[in-house]
């Protein structure tokens, strides 16, 4: 089938800012989609035309599109459709042969504009529809971000994490309605905020990160300092949590399964390390459960994903993994045997173990299936009377197993 989707952006100057391609397309539409701000700000162009704001959910807006395949059609979205856009779920449900894209400058790019931020030096992050902690992942010193929000109200809540992570005198700028004629610009900091009410609602947010005095700022390297955590005692402590997630190899996109994971520290770490990650842990505790979603928040990814489960019987259901670590449960071959199984190949699994049985298991692993057993043993120094001395921590074996 031919091209009979389009989809074109449009920015707060309206038809003013549409090419004349984009023009000629909407005029010939037998029918234009859109939000019910797109559809106004297109104004006498869609007149004669069959025009439906998209409706909720955005499933039953697709269904509708689905119903007018082959029919002249045309869809509307903000800026850059492609970019945290409509755009990217439409491709999940239509052949790129069908449909053209034509884009107008994205809000990123008209904030870049306005801050006068190179943007391939700018993160770029969406907000809008999101959880706003999300945003502690990308704070760091020098870092410039640009946040697509969903209202006034992010702004606030933007603030908040700011604050909480040691940003509170970072400069934020709001930028309302970037590209029309209601364009407005308003300057504050993280610890000193205007009324929402003066904020529009229609807005991209700047956050010029500069971190507070006496604020150390967290690596996005493995390895954080366990009191980056909240915990019971029971985690995998820094320096084995570090070459826990070297021996996992953590890569963009895929998908990690934590068993046992209590506070979440290997699962939130894996999270941290990439793009696009995903991580489900199990873990029957309750509070210990709390402790992980907490935790998961605090350190910017809300989206970890957390079962009640108990593993190899919770196991079953789950997307296939990546990787897998066992740091609970070690003792049980059922369980380190159903993670085996629920690799592909080149996936990862990494086990840890403290009690002699589970390090009976895992030799015989090792010696069945191959890859690197090691036994980790880190001491660290303390007082010994008026002196120092080193005070040995529970030795850890490691199995290490690539599948092939």
């Amino acid at each position: 089938m031919s091209v009979w989707l389009h989809v074109i952006g449009i920015g707060e100057d309206g038809v003013d800012g549409l090419s004349a391609a984009a023009r000629s397309l909407i005029g010939d539409a037998e029918a234009v989609f859109g939000g019910a701000r797109h559809l106004e700000l297109l104004g006498s162009l869609a007149e004669g035309r069959e025009t439906r704001a998209w409706p909720r959910p955005f499933q039953a807006g697709v269904a509708e599109l689905v119903g007018h395949r082959g029919r002249r059609t045309v869809v509307m979205a903000s800026g850059d459709p492609l970019w945290f856009g409509v755009g990217a779920r439409l491709m999940q449900h239509f052949p790129a042969s069908e449909v053209t894209f034509l884009p107008v400058p994205s809000s990123y790019s008209l904030a870049a504009a306005r801050m006068g931020w190179p943007l391939q030096d700018t993160a770029c992050i969406s907000l809008h529809g999101r959880p706003v902690a999300a945003l502690a992942l990308h704070l760091s010193p020098g870092a410039r971000l640009l946040c697509l929000t969903s209202d006034a109200r992010t702004i606030d809540d933007a603030a908040a994490v700011l604050r909480a992570n040691g940003y509170g005198d970072s400069p934020m700028t709001v930028l309302g309605h970037l590209g029309g004629p209601d364009e407005s610009r308003h300057e504050m900091a993280a610890h000193s905020l205007p009324d929402a009410d003066v904020l529009p609602a229609l807005n991209v947010l700047a956050i010029d990160c500069r971190l507070d005095p006496g604020w150390v700022p967290l690596s996005r390297a493995a390895g954080l300092p366990d009191d980056a955590f909240e915990h019971d005692g029971k985690m995998t402590k820094r320096e084995v949590r570090a070459m826990t997630l070297a021996r996992l190899a953590p890569q963009p996109g895929q998908h990690l399964w934590d068993i046992g994971a209590g506070c979440g520290s290997v699962a939130i770490e894996w999270l941290r390390s990439g793009a696009w990650m995903r991580a489900t842990g199990l873990e029957p505790h309750v509070e210990r459960r709390a402790m992980a979603a907490r935790n998961a928040v605090t350190l910017g990814v809300p989206g970890l994903e957390l079962r009640a489960d108990t593993a190899p019987d919770g196991l079953a259901d789950m997307d296939a993994p990546d990787a897998v670590f066992v740091g609970g449960g070690v003792s049980d071959r059922a369980v380190l045997d159903a993670a085996w199984h629920a690799l592909s190949p080149g996936g990862r699994l990494v086990a840890n173990a403290v009690t002699v049985e589970g390090q009976a298991v895992l030799t015989a692993l090792w010696q069945e299936r191959g890859g690197d057993l090691v036994r980790l043993q880190v001491e660290r120094a303390g007082p010994v009377g008026e002196m120092h001395g080193w005070r040995p921590a529970m030795p850890v074996m490691q199995w290490a197993v690539i599948r092939a």
